[in-house]
């Protein structure tokens, strides 16, 4: 895919495996299901993404498959790089700002009530905003994004915990930055996440 776009949508993923995926959620309902559940969050989230007009990049976890269903039509394939979250995001935006893009923003394939007006208003957000931010009910984000490369973000956070948010926003002021603030959405983790959201699949 060809870069049309001066934004760039960078959505983080994991290679669909049994076992790998979902494994809060394959706690209670086991990893077959959970490993299903992941799947229709996978096919979600590119959904919303194709109906958003921007540069759209796969960035997955272990591999880029030969063929699947993010078609090379829309989307570019990536490989995420580093050992933990924040250095795998650090680099894929990074890679962003290198390529040329104004704006980036990151989402990841777990948020069921995500719509494609939450990543344009956050596009619309970076005309006057160094960082938009999307918060999750657990404490962490479902969209990060920003129009110009931001590492502090990603440096010293402890990811996958309920203190991710608060401290990105501490980072955000203690440097200055200007911040905005989407409506919280909340991640598909457990059975109960799952719950509020698979009657809409």
């Amino acid at each position: 895919m060809s870069k049309f776009s001066t934004n760039a949508l960078l959505i983080f993923i994991k290679n669909p495996k049994k076992g790998n995926v979902k494994t809060r959620l394959a706690a209670t309902v086991g990893d077959d299901k959970a490993l299903a559940v992941y799947r229709k969050l996978l096919d979600y989230t590119r959904n919303v993404a194709l109906e958003v007009p921007t540069d759209r990049q796969v960035w997955y976890s272990r591999f880029i498959p030969k063929e699947d269903a993010w078609s090379s039509d829309h989307f570019t394939a990536k490989l995420q790089q580093g050992d933990s979250l924040g250095q795998r995001m650090k680099q894929a935006f990074s890679q962003a700002f290198e390529d040329g893009y104004e704006k980036a923003v990151i989402i990841g394939s777990d948020c069921g009530q995500l719509q494609p007006r939450h990543v344009e208003n956050a596009y619309a957000k970076l005309n006057d905003h160094d960082m938009v931010i999307g918060p999750s009910q657990d404490g962490g984000y479902y969209l990060l994004g920003m129009n110009r490369f931001l590492p502090v973000l990603f440096e010293d956070k402890p990811w996958s915990t309920d203190d991710v948010f608060d401290q990105t926003i501490e980072d955000c002021e203690a440097n200055g930055f200007s911040y905005s603030i989407l409506e919280e959405l909340n991640d598909v983790d457990t059975e109960d996440d799952w719950n509020q959201v698979k009657d809409q699949f």
